[in-house]
């Protein structure tokens, strides 16, 4: 059961649901100001899940795991991963920034670098590992020619 409950989507849904408390019940006098914030945040989001659909249209077609905690039976390297390793992470960040920008939770902006810390730590470093030890060479190559973010 426990490890159901340690999934990105899980931490992103408690770090949205922090942002959405503050903007509602401690927004304290700040905010980001004007409709651009309105716009950012909604292109942010937007892209986020355009991000999080090519990456899971890349898993499918290599038909190996989406989940992280699961050992993946490919190294999938095209595709939107050619040009992140990671991003289902980094659409997971943009989400969490766009609904801040949009809910106006100025606070909450600190829950961004706070959701890479975690997603870096408990899920990005292990699933590297897993696939270095499984696809060796192939993942160092790719590794090296691919950033893990941007």
């Amino acid at each position: 059961m426990l490890r159901w409950v340690d999934l990105p989507p899980v931490w992103l849904a408690g770090a949205l649901a922090l942002a959405w408390v503050q903007a509602r019940h401690w927004p304290l006098g700040l905010s980001f100001g004007g409709g651009w914030a309105d716009l950012a945040g909604g292109l942010l989001v937007g892209g986020g899940l355009v991000l999080v659909a090519l990456a899971a249209a890349e898993f499918r077609r290599a038909r190996t795991t989406i989940v992280p905690h699961r050992q993946a039976s490919a190294l999938v390297t095209g595709g939107i991963y050619s040009r992140t390793r990671n991003p289902i992470y980094l659409a997971d960040l943009m989400i969490l920034a766009g609904l801040v920008l949009y809910w106006d939770a100025v606070l909450s902006l600190v829950l961004v670098p706070l959701l890479l810390w975690v997603l870096e730590r408990r899920f990005v470093i292990p699933e590297e590992n897993r696939l270095r030890r499984t696809f060796r060479a192939d993942f160092a190559r790719y590794a090296h020619k691919v950033r893990r973010w941007i």
